[in-house]
């Protein structure tokens, strides 16, 4: 079956970021790790959230997908082929494979250009459509999909809102019929009932094109609802992955209980348990702690925090986190 099938495979994905210095000649003093060894994989059909604070490295790890970012090591699988390293000249057919809708689409949209000429770019750089005329038709029947008007491809950007803003930003990602969509919190800059009406969009979209997704954002209550499996980040590692119910419903490392223990809950009859929220700021990416890198914050710390990073273990068959309270 198509939904058991691999699409997207990600093996020990780093993204270091040289930091230079000097008067007269430029060396490389340290490295910002940004993306430090992740490994996750998408499906058809299947949504993989990224979640973490600000700086965890999540965006990066996006983009280093793309190869927007030339990644520092690791390897990209795409549809069983490793495209790592592939030259930038023989990379265009995977482009179509994967698409990126950016967090801000006023932003990430061309305002010197209209809706359609947005559209018809990629229809025929990649020769999807063979005449402007053909583009054209295209463009309408994309604009009709993601909830806007036909005639919308004469106008600008700036004359949109910005929910509408996006759904031009999905529609110009889906000209291309990709297989996987990177979606880097799509919703964060949108009302709550904007939000609701995009999620529903990228699910029908998804169905539609037999697509996976990479979801990543902040926002759990998103996440855990598009998601069917997730993957925490901190300080460039993902330091706990499951399924979306295992995560949310049982999680195990103190991160990601403190990130549950944070987030707002839509009653104000309820309350949640703030025992497990934590202090202190995420230590520098340049000049990470020893060991554990999450020990500065943690209060189940212990000896062995200093002294080693913990393994990546598995502690059930849809559950893996990395921390000493769990080591086999």
């Amino acid at each position: 079956m198509a939904e058991n099938t691999t699409l997207l495979k990600i093996e020990n994905l780093k993204k270091y970021f040289p930091i230079k210095g000097g008067f007269f000649v430029q060396k490389t003093l340290a490295h910002l790790k940004a993306v430090d060894g992740i490994s996750f994989e998408v499906g058809h059909r299947k949504t993989f959230g990224l979640v973490g604070e600000s700086g965890c490295g999540k965006s990066t790890a996006g983009r280093a997908l793309l190869r927007l970012h030339e990644p520092t090591d690791g390897k990209i699988i795409i549809n069983g082929e490793d495209v790592t390293t592939i030259k930038e000249k023989h990379f265009k057919p995977y482009r179509k494979s994967m698409q990126i809708v950016f967090q801000d689409p006023t932003s990430s949209l061309n305002p010197k250009m209209t809706v359609g000429q947005t559209l018809m770019e990629p229809l025929l750089f990649h020769g999807i459509c063979k005449s402007k005329a053909e583009a054209i038709e295209k463009v309408k029947e994309l604009l009709v999909l993601v909830g806007l008007k036909a005639y919308h491809l004469d106008r600008y950007s700036h004359q949109f809102s910005g929910g509408q803003r996006q759904r031009i930003a999905i529609a110009r990602a889906i000209t291309v019929n990709p297989s996987i969509l990177i979606l880097d919190e799509p919703t964060s800059a949108l009302d709550v009932s904007v939000q609701a009406q995009i999620i529903n969009l990228l699910n029908k979209i998804q169905e539609e094109l037999d697509a996976g997704y990479i979801f990543i954002s902040h926002d759990l209550s998103v996440v855990r609802f598009i998601s069917d499996e997730v993957g925490i980040m901190y300080l460039g590692r993902i330091i706990e992955k499951g399924s979306s119910d295992e995560i949310f419903d049982n999680p195990l490392h103190p991160y990601s209980k403190a990130l549950l223990a944070a987030s707002p809950i839509p009653d104000p009859r309820k309350r949640r348990d703030r025992k497990d929220l934590i202090g202190g700021q995420v230590p520098s990416p340049i000049n990470r702690p020893t060991g554990c890198f999450f020990k500065t914050r943690c209060k189940y710390k212990m000896d062995i925090c200093d002294r080693e990073y913990p393994s990546f273990d598995k502690v059930s068959s849809e559950h893996f986190v990395a921390c000493h309270l769990f080591d086999k």
